[in-house]
């Protein structure tokens, strides 16, 4: 498969992303019920989460097999395909690489044999910062990490590395060792699983199907297959589902520390974490936005789509008219083909196209949800003043986005970030804006209805809550491999005596 530029989420420039999540994960139990088809369709509604991957691991009781491939959700299963994949629980991911190359054999789920022969498939949404530690302790016990390049592969082998200890009873024993955010669901031939970190960095809900259970990142992956939310997984907990019901255990006690992007861009408007809905908090942010930064103008807009709620917020506070002003292309979402260097030059076009009878004459309030590099908010300024529009003045649903982060979204490295070496006033003039306001950090809090002290704001104001090694987070993580990788997930050699295996499209 041509790689192309493998993604147009953000901006259209394949080197220039924006702010990416690492990933979405589904699990399901549920016997009787075609557990390939709603993992599909669950990992469908996470597709905002991750867009360079997908893969399903599934079991009958007798084994594990994995199919998993480098594309969209859509582009990686077919009709024929799932109904290959049978059995009673299954687990998926939708990957956005923060740690290893985007390549087939860095998508998920991952797989490890243990001797005493279960087998453990697992998904990952986080980020850890603790990778060396656990390469040694991986080598420790045997395991063979050479050619890992993500952390997820680390904790498959360390969970597969107790023979002599249940999976549920090594994942107590394993997952206290582990640092930084993490969202796991993982499971053996019989049992689902489902771990969040003690500070709760990334969401994980649990859900009821009426002959079964599901966990995902977000709510709207229950929505999709009919289930109801029960709870979210609590930081710190172990959740074990099977035929004798659903079990949960502490590992850790809880701290909780949610990531404050999430309320700002990264989950569904749909989503609720914590009890706050993602659409009501971004429509109190623009209210904050108005009342913190007014200005005269005769039109808000949305950057579609993630701007929409807080313009909407920002327009009932200031009594200022809401409209569109951009049209946002739909179907661009990801593309196999390197776009030239004249559609390069075209900025964000591709994506977006101004309504020019809207916004012709008119001052304008334009709303967007962060500016990490001003790439995307440069070339809307310029987009939308061709278009007629007398002023622009630029809203952003989020403080300056000053400091990188190391659980798991891929914003830019400190340098590259436009608000870490520039003031207001610099920003202002490097994105070609007649004025500028940023909510504050207080502000956006506010509207999360959450207290300060339970939010990961390091992106914001660099206070980390998770200590940073310093020996393992140099640019992205490569792990020091120690011999060859074991266990039923290599492709090469025979593999008929495993009960699990990797399949991937030809």
């Amino acid at each position: 498969m041509p790689r192309g530029d493998g993604r147009l989420s953000h901006e259209l420039d394949p080197h220039r992303p924006g702010p990416q999540d690492a990933c979405g994960v589904f699990g399901v139990w549920a016997p009787g019920e075609e557990v390939a088809k709603l993992t599909y369709f669950g990992l469908y509604a996470l597709q905002h989460r991750g867009q360079e991957a997908a893969g399903i691991a599934v079991s009958d009781g007798s084994g594990v097999v994995v199919y998993k491939d480098v594309g969209l959700v859509a582009q990686v299963f077919d009709e024929p395909t799932l109904a290959s994949l049978r059995g009673h629980l299954a687990i998926g991911h939708a990957r956005y690489s923060t740690t290893g190359d985007s390549t087939w054999e860095n998508s998920q789920p991952t797989l490890q044999s243990t001797t005493g022969g279960t087998t453990i498939a697992l998904a990952h949404n986080g980020n850890l910062v603790n990778t060396a530690d656990l390469a040694r302790r991986a080598k420790e016990l045997g395991m063979d990490s050479r050619g890992s390049t993500n952390d997820t592969s680390l904790v498959t082998m360390l969970l597969a590395g107790h023979p002599d200890l249940s999976v549920e009873g090594a994942a107590m024993k394993v997952l206290p060792t582990v640092e930084g955010a993490f969202s796991f669901v993982f499971m053996d031939e019989n049992t689902l699983y489902a771990a969040r970190d003690h500070h709760g960095v990334r969401p994980l809900v649990l859900g009821r199907l009426e002959r079964g259970w599901v966990v995902a990142s977000e709510q709207a992956a229950l929505d999709i297959v009919g289930a109801s939310v029960v709870r979210e997984v609590e930081p710190g907990e172990l959740i074990a589902i099977d035929e004798h019901g659903l079990r949960s255990s502490r590992f850790a006690a809880p701290d909780p520390k949610g990531c404050l992007f999430e309320y700002v861009y990264l989950a569904r408007p749909d989503a609720t974490i914590n009890g706050r809905n993602m659409y009501s908090t971004r429509v109190a942010i623009g209210r904050k936005l108005a009342a913190e930064h007014p200005v005269e103008a005769d039109l808000v807009i949305p950057v579609p789509e993630s701007g929409t709620p807080g313009a909407i917020g920002y327009a009932e506070a200031s009594g200022i008219p809401y409209g569109q002003g951009l049209m946002k292309n739909a179907y661009v979402g990801r593309t196999f083909i390197q776009p030239s260097q004249t559609i390069r030059a075209l900025g964000v076009r591709l994506k977006l196209n101004p309504l020019r009878d809207n916004v012709r004459g008119k001052r304008l309030v334009v709303v967007d949800d962060s500016i990490v590099r001003g790439t995307t908010q440069r070339a809307i300024v310029r987009m939308l003043r061709e278009a007629g529009a007398l002023e622009v003045h630029v809203r952003i649903s989020s403080p300056p986005v000053k400091w990188p982060c190391f659980y798991g979204i891929d914003f830019a490295t400190g340098a590259e970030l436009l608000a870490n070496g520039m003031d207001m006033e610099g920003i202002r003039r490097s994105i070609g804006a007649d004025s500028l306001g940023y909510v504050s950090l207080e502000g956006l809090i506010a509207a999360t209805e959450q207290p300060k002290n339970r939010l990961c704001r390091a992106c914001f104001d660099g206070e980390y809550p998770i200590k940073l090694p310093a020996d393992n987070l140099i640019g992205k993580h490569v792990l020091e491999g120690v011999g060859r990788r074991v266990g039923s997930d290599e492709r090469s050699g025979d593999q008929s005596s495993a009960p699990a295996t990797e399949l991937s499209r030809s």
